[in-house]
């Protein structure tokens, strides 16, 4: 039983804090419709609701030579 909750507490840490992905902080998400100006570290963030194109991934590097910055909802 007590092996249990030890596997089972850092299971549901990562499900809670990430949907169950794992975050690589050199790769991040953007919309390339008009007047996108934001990146985002997370996939189902909810500034990429409204998105009217196809959510690309690309480097953390080629986001910032893009200018694009921080989401608001994610700073």
């Amino acid at each position: 039983m007590r092996t249990t909750r030890i596997i089972l507490i850092p299971v549901l840490f990562v499900f809670l804090c990430g949907f169950g992905e794992t975050l690589d902080a050199d790769k991040v998400y953007i919309c390339k419709g008009k007047g996108s100006k934001k990146y985002h570290y997370n996939k189902h963030c909810r500034g990429l609701s409204r998105c009217s194109t196809k959510i690309y991934e690309v480097t953390l590097e080629k986001a910032k030579e893009m200018g694009r910055t921080l989401c608001g909802w994610e700073d």
